[in-house]
């Protein structure tokens, strides 16, 4: 019986280390034979403007990351995009949090966010030009527009889904409206925050363009 307890044991403890080797294997597969198809198309192509091969893009891509003037460009991006995400979690956090919260926050605003955040981005670009005229100001407009829905709903599904048993055992011991912010809600809603926050950032560089 014993032997058949640590045979257990031991079979369970390699299960994961066999589960990621396979991902490890099949993530490898894909990826050269993504390699291979691009080569071969490449070649039948024979127009490096068209398609250029694996090996020249990575060359190219190399060349790319030590050129000072791409280097530039590329810090001034992250920069708006760091600019517009932190535009996003300004105004995004206390609307999620007010929602989650008031109801009636929620019946108010919830059908205009919906409304207004299934407007494509490219849609806003003739009016942030007369709006905020050329320069930073439309990119960061639309990069804190594009992230501001994920913080808000992650932020409000976060609230709602904190049980109410939290919110009475804290009251039972005395705790005040910020205490029960502080110590119940803000730790419960951190994951959704960063979730949202996560997609807030793929968002942003998606629209940085």
């Amino acid at each position: 019986m014993a032997e058949t307890c640590v045979y257990t044991k031991v079979s369970k403890d390699q299960n994961p280390i066999k589960g990621k080797m396979k991902n490890i294997c099949n993530r490898s597969i894909a990826f050269i034979g993504i390699l291979t198809v691009w080569q071969i198309m490449s070649i039948y192509y024979h127009n490096e403007l068209l398609l250029p091969s694996p090996v020249i893009t990575i060359k190219e891509f190399f060349k790319c990351i030590v050129d000072l003037e791409v280097l530039e460009n590329m810090g001034i991006t992250m920069g708006r995009v760091l600019k517009g995400f932190l535009l996003s979690l300004l105004f995004g956090l206390p609307l999620g949090f007010l929602m989650g919260y008031f109801r009636a926050v929620e019946k108010a605003m919830g059908g205009i966010i919906d409304a207004v955040r299934q407007i494509p981005v490219m849609a806003w670009v003739p009016l942030t030009i007369v709006w905020f005229g050329i320069g930073d100001g439309p990119t960061l407009f639309l990069i804190a527009f594009s992230g501001v829905f994920p913080i808000i709903l992650n932020t409000l599904e976060g609230v709602k889904g904190i049980s109410s048993d939290y919110y009475n055992a804290a009251r039972s011991m005395g705790a005040s409206r910020f205490s029960l912010f502080k110590d119940v809600t803000l730790p419960a809603v951190v994951p959704d925050i960063l979730t949202g926050a996560r997609i807030s950032i793929s968002t942003g560089w998606m629209s940085v363009i």
